[in-house]
Order: C-alpha cells, then structure tokens, then sequence
C-alpha cells in the first residue's frame, strides 16, 4: 500500500507554484510591449515586403519589381554609387578616429578633456548642416572653390566629405572604448623585452582594438550607407539609394519600386549589423578580472603630434559649423556680406517658426514617452526572474530597430497607417505616429543602455526585495529608478538629440501641421533659400547645445547623490 502510494505521488504531475501579482504585472507588460512592436515595427515592415511584390493594383507579381529594378541602368548604378561613398567614407573615417582616440587614450597630451568635447559637437546637429557648409565653402560661389582644381563638390566628393564630418564621433566613441579596453600588463611585457614603439603597435595595439575596428567600419558604412540628408543636399545628378526611395515615393509616386529599392538598402544595413553585434561581443570578452588599465608614458614628441593633430580636426569641425553660422547670417551671399538675422524669419509660404516648435515637440515628446516606455521594456526583460518567453522575445524585437534604416521604416509606415482595413488610420501624418517612428528608430541604442545599467545593479536588491514581500512597483521606484537615474537622463538626451537632427526617419510621415525643422531645411534647400535652410539647421543647434548643457549639469548633481547613496 505504502509503495503503491509512493509510486502513484511520482507519477503525479508537479503542482506549478500560483503567480502572485507581481508575475501577472510583468506577463501582461510584456504582452504589451509586444504588441507595440508588431504595431510600430513587425506588421508595417512585412507590409513593405509585400508591397514590393505587388502591383499598383495589389496584385502579387513576385519577384516582377525586382527584374525591372535591376534591368534598369539609372537605378542600378545608386547601388553601385552607394557602396562607393559608403565604402570610401568608412575608411577615411576609420583612419581619421583611430588617430584621434589614440591620441586620447594612449598619449599624455594637454587639453583632452577639452578635445573630447569637441568631437562630439557634429551630433548637436543634422547630417544636412554639413553638406550645407561645404557648399558654402567648395560649391560655385564658395570661399575655397578654387581648392577644388575644376571637380564639383555637387557630387561623391561632397558625399564623402559631409558623411566623414557627421560620422566621425560614432566612430571615435567606438574606437576609444576599444583602446580603452586593453590590458596594460601586455605593454609592460613589451617593454621589458624592448620591443620597438612600432612592432607594439601592429602585434599588440591593434590585435587588441581589432573588433573594436570592426564595429566601428560596420556601423559607420551602415550610417552613411543609408544616410538621406547629405546625399539630397549635395549629391546633385550622383543618386544613391536613399535619394532614389525619396524620388520614387515623393517624386513619380511610385510606391512599388520604393518598396523594392527599400529592400536594396534593408538587406546590406542588416548583414552589417550582424557582425557589428558579433564584434562588439567579442570585443568586451577581451578583458578578463585580471587586466590592468593601460597607463601612457610621456613621450614629447608624440604627444606634440597628437595635439598638433587634435587641433587641427577640431578647427575643421569648427569650420564646418561656423560656416553655416555665417551663412545663415549673411545678406546675399556672395554680393552683400552684411550681417542680418532675415533668414531667420522664413518669410515664405509653407515654413516658418512652427517648424523649429514642432521639432521641440517631437523632440521633447520622444525623450519623455520613450525614455519611460525604453527603461521599463529593458527592466521587464534584464531583472524580474521568470521563465516565461515573453523576455525572450521582447529583447529579440528590441534589437531589430537598429537593423532598420529611417527611410525604410518611414515607407513601410506609409503601407501600414494608409491602408483602408487599419484602425489606427487617424494617426497618419500626426505627431504621434511621428513619435512613434521616431522612438522605434532610435530604440535600440537606448535599450542596451538601459540593460547595462540595469545589470550594474547589486542583485541583492531583488533577492531583499522578494524575501520582505516588497511590490515589485515599489522597488523599481524607491530602488531602480533613483540608482539608473544617470543612465535614464542619458537616454533621454539621446533621444532628445536623434529627435531634433533626423531626417529619414519622419520624411515621409509629415503633414503641412506637423512639418519639423530638419524636413522643412531640406525643402527650403530645394527651394534655392539655402541661407534659410542653414538658419533652420542652426536652430536646430541651439537647441541640442541648450538642452546638452542642461543635462550635463543635471546629470553631475544627480551622480553625486547617486554616489552618495551607494556608499551609505
């Protein structure tokens, strides 16, 4: 009997532990957040693919589209054009970087703190203000048309030279974490055997930044490769992907091709993004518990040469910018270089201040919704320990934004929010679909954020937390909120930053109402009011500075008290 009993309670299936309230919050968040994704991502991209194997009548044709794509010459050169100034761009970028972050962490020159801002002062504007700049510069009635020898800067010379400007801190920031990342016993090593500056360099510097490097090539080419504004600006007859999405959908209506040369520019962005993730990881296991931060030597002449060197990069970005400063200043340029502030009326129909406001809006609403909307998806899916699925797959549909570029998800926008069977219809061409766009643009940068904070947190926290019954609601507000708070003012930055400069990610999703400042540079650029569009585009400066400066001093106060608090 007894053993009968026995036999009869292995037998019985296990009783699941009841979820308390906690575990049903979480499930439920998680669906939600799902669902959002299949909204503002899944579904509006499959629309895009099928719409490019269709016809104006909806009809399926298959791969019909792409036949015609690529059996036309003018549009297959763009991909041709576009791997050439993506490509060119990258590796002058990569060389330009390499040198500048070396400088910052492998010598003892003055003045880095100082140099390291400045590196950053091209993500305070967009990538259109550059290729205005040069144009102010090297075009027809520019300062230095004469360095040109004849050749346009309209063209793949101006492409090169913008995406080199615009990318050159996504870039150094990669790069100087790789550097920053080597183990300094493996110099002092080197040093004891006497090994030559030069063989440390090539068997230990650059080994050891390697996939570092590797990102760093990847995501510039991905940046530049799907880059709208500088192209538009100063591309002139050279089209490349982007501008050809553009003309295809704004230009000839044509929305199956775009569709089609959408599919052209997602799939490369793709590819790179995967070994873009393989290099980053591989990059961090690099440094073991062991490793001992690398200490630079004075050495006087290298130190002299990479501040001679820093200089000189950053009066060329001061150039840049300063120049489009001037320009939008100046009467009429060439002939009268009196100083005025009339470009900063836009006195013309169609534009005016409540496209510099409504960017503040998008700008501002993106920080606040996404930031709060980003912080709770990654604390979801890092620290409630559950096995249900639903973390899993959140976390795999918060990494594909950054595989998308802006141009595609703006298009595939378009299929989803116009088709007559959706519901959410109303929210075409409003600010809130802009939005909506715009967070999911710049999500996943903002996620690893967020999870990397999330895991410098003490687990004891939860453990604390779980053994004293405390609500999880009230442990993410008295607990994880205060101690990620940095890290949650720096993805609103982020956001806020991405928000006032993009360009491709709301080109196609904009109404006379809600027309932003970078969209309306643009069209006052082909227009001929470049002196306006750089005044808008200075605007946009302004207010990025501002709200950078804000943060800076927020964020120093906030670290403080963190510190503060840890300690007790």
């Amino acid at each position: 009997m007894a053993e009968t009993t026995t036999i009869q309670a292995i037998a019985a299936p296990r009783s699941r532990p009841a979820l308390d309230t906690d575990d049903w919050v979480v499930r439920v968040a998680l669906v939600v957040f799902g669902a959002y994704f299949l909204v503002a991502l899944v579904v509006p991209l499959f629309m895009m693919v099928s719409r490019s194997v269709q016809n104006i009548r909806g009809e399926f044709v298959g791969l019909a589209n792409y036949v015609l794509y690529f059996q036309t010459p003018a549009l297959f050169q763009s991909i041709n054009n576009s791997f050439f100034v993506a490509g060119l761009s990258t590796v002058i970028v990569i060389v330009l970087a390499f040198i500048y972050a070396y400088a910052l962490t492998r010598t003892h020159m003055p003045f880095k703190g100082f140099f390291r801002v400045m590196v950053f002062v091209p993500l305070l504007s967009p990538s259109l203000l550059k290729a205005i700049a040069l144009v102010y510069w090297f075009g027809n009635q520019g300062v230095l048309k004469e360095v040109m020898m004849g050749h346009s800067i309209y063209g793949p010379i101006g492409i090169v030279i913008a995406s080199v400007f615009w990318t050159f801190p996504h870039a150094f920031l990669i790069i100087a974490t790789a550097l920053s990342l080597s183990d300094g016993r493996l110099y002092e090593a080197a040093e004891a055997l006497k090994t030559s500056r030069m063989r440390v360099f090539f068997t230990v510097t650059l080994p050891g930044a390697r996939y570092g490097l590797i990102s760093a090539v990847f995501v510039v080419f991905i940046l530049v490769f799907t880059d709208f504004g500088v192209p538009k600006v100063i591309g002139g007859n050279y089209n490349v992907l982007a501008t050809d999405i553009y003309k295809e959908v704004v230009g000839q209506q044509n929305f199956e091709m775009g569709a089609v040369v959408c599919m052209v520019l997602l799939i490369p962005a793709v590819f790179a993004f995967a070994i873009d993730r393989i290099a980053t990881r591989k990059q961090v296991a690099l440094l073991s518990a062991r490793a001992v931060p690398y200490e630079p030597k004075p050495n006087r002449w290298a130190d002299r040469s990479m501040l001679i060197y820093c200089s000189i990069m950053t009066v060329l970005i001061l150039a840049v910018l300063g120049m489009a400063q001037y320009a939008s200043l100046v009467t009429l340029w060439p002939y009268n270089l009196s100083l005025t502030l009339e470009h900063f009326r836009f006195e013309f129909e169609g534009f005016g201040w409540s496209n510099f406001y409504n960017s503040l809006i998008l700008a501002g609403s993106t920080a606040v919704i996404g930031t709060a909307l980003i912080f709770v998806g990654a604390y979801l899916v890092e620290k409630p320990r559950s096995a249900f699925a639903g973390r899993q797959v959140v976390q795999f549909l918060a990494m594909l934004p950054l595989t998308v570029p802006g141009l595609v998800l703006g298009l595939s926008y378009i299929f989803f929010f116009n088709h007559p069977a959706n519901p959410l219809g109303f929210m075409y061409a409003t600010m809130a679909v802009l939005v909506m766009s715009t967070v999911t643009h710049f999500y996943t940068v903002s996620h690893l954020t967020a999870v990397t904070a999330l895991k410098q947190m003490d687990r004891e926290f939860e453990s604390v937390s779980a053994s004293l019954k405390v609500p999880l609601r009230r442990s993410f507000f008295k607990v994880t909120v205060p101690v990620c708070m940095p890290a949650i003012l720096d993805i609103s930055i982020y956001l806020f930053l991405n928000a006032m400069t993009t360009v491709s990610a709301v080109i196609f999703l904009y109404s006379p109402t809600t027309k932003v400042a970078s969209v309306a540079a643009i069209h006052m650029d082909e227009l001929g009011e470049v002196a306006s569009a750089a005044a808008m585009a200075m605007l946009i400066v302004y207010a990025c500075l501002t709200v950078r400066l804000l943060h800076l001093l927020v964020t120093r106060g906030l670290l403080r008290r963190v510190q503060a608090w840890r300690t007790r």
